[in-house]
């Protein structure tokens, strides 16, 4: 783990590149997330029409095929939504930020209303043995989600540092915190690690901080997938992929990024995310955190647009980063000896 030890007794956590003691940064000499305080120019901006509106709603996503069983050495990904898939792996299947909620804030009353329905529902949803929560925003982490997967699965669920109290206190159970570097293992061949992420964390207008941000590895016996969360650029990528890389499939968010004054530094736009799909020596990439709720300016499609862009300007194949669309079921090989499934 990046840390020492930590001299002050009343230290919630380890004193690290990016940790006090008590709350949370991005390590120095890189951006931190926007004040709250500057969030009036952002919404004065919205006024005069300098954003885009999103059609409310747009169609319902294909009902996902769930294969009954994925041979050895593949993974079928699903893509429900935002930052939701689900990975089914021979005996083990894994939901990644998993959100079903009707809108992104507090009582599902509050806060961006999802346009698209998730392309499954949670009594849908096959047996769970594993949760990757990358960070406390409301878009990522679904309090009534979480609980009901606890009560009809009890996976696992794995998360960053500040997380494991506030979840336990509110009825989630077998939850695992960890730092930037630290692993878990999840069960014999299957462990989870913790990695950096240009971001921040808050529920309210009072904890921003209390709690840690970060990607999250899933390394198994056939081969790596990396869950990047939610993150702006950060030359953190490149040490991600000289540890824990090459990574077979990686999913990295594309969404949410303008106006860039204000998101750059929390949000990657396509072209980042193609730079991060390179840094961290990914074999295959799935974009995410689009499409779902509009968080941010640009239109509802912008990502893929300018995803499509970003390839031919970094010279990336189709084949290595795309998309899949809402509900889409696809089989991807893990290993070097393995390619996509046709």
């Amino acid at each position: 783990m990046n840390g020492t030890t930590r001299p002050d007794p009343d230290a919630a956590y380890p004193i690290t590149d990016h940790c006090d003691g008590r709350r949370f940064f991005n390590p120095a000499g890189r951006p931190q997330a926007r004040s709250f305080s500057e969030l009036p120019r952002w919404w004065w901006q919205r006024l005069r029409g300098q954003g885009s509106r999103w059609p409310a709603p747009v169609p319902a996503p294909r009902r996902p095929v769930l294969p009954p069983s994925v041979p050895a050495g593949h993974v079928a990904a699903t893509f429900v939504g935002h930052a939701t898939f689900l990975l089914q792996l021979p005996g083990l299947n894994v939901l990644t930020d998993p959100v079903f909620a009707a809108r992104a804030g507090p009582f599902d009353l509050l806060g961006p209303r999802r346009v698209r329905p998730p392309a499954l529902e949670p009594a849908g949803l096959p047996p769970i043995g594993l949760v990757l929560l990358s960070h406390c925003h409301y878009d990522h982490l679904d309090l009534t989600a979480l609980r009901h997967l606890t009560r009809a699965h009890r996976p696992a669920v794995v998360t960053t540092l500040g997380n494991r109290r506030w979840l336990e206190a509110r009825g989630v159970e077998r939850v695992v915190e960890l730092d930037w570097w630290q692993e878990h293992r999840v069960h014999d061949g299957v462990t989870v690690a913790c990695t950096p992420a240009q971001h921040f964390a808050a529920r309210t207008l009072w904890d921003r901080n209390l709690t840690l941000w970060g990607g999250l590895v899933l390394r198994t016996g056939h081969g790596t997938i990396y869950f990047a969360g939610d993150s702006g650029w950060t030359p953190a990528f490149a040490e991600v992929g000289a540890r824990l890389g090459p990574f077979d499939l990686s999913l990295l968010p594309i969404g949410a990024y303008e106006p860039r004054w204000f998101m750059e530094s929390v949000h990657m736009n396509p072209d980042e995310a193609v730079r991060a799909h390179l840094a961290v020596r990914s074999r295959r990439s799935l974009g995410m955190h689009f499409g779902t709720f509009q968080l941010t300016d640009e239109a509802i499609d912008a990502p893929l647009h300018e995803l499509a862009e970003a390839r031919r300007t970094h010279g990336v194949t189709p084949e290595a980063f795309d998309t899949l669309d809402f509900g889409e079921t696809r089989l991807i090989g893990l290993g070097r000896e393995n390619g996509e499934a046709p």
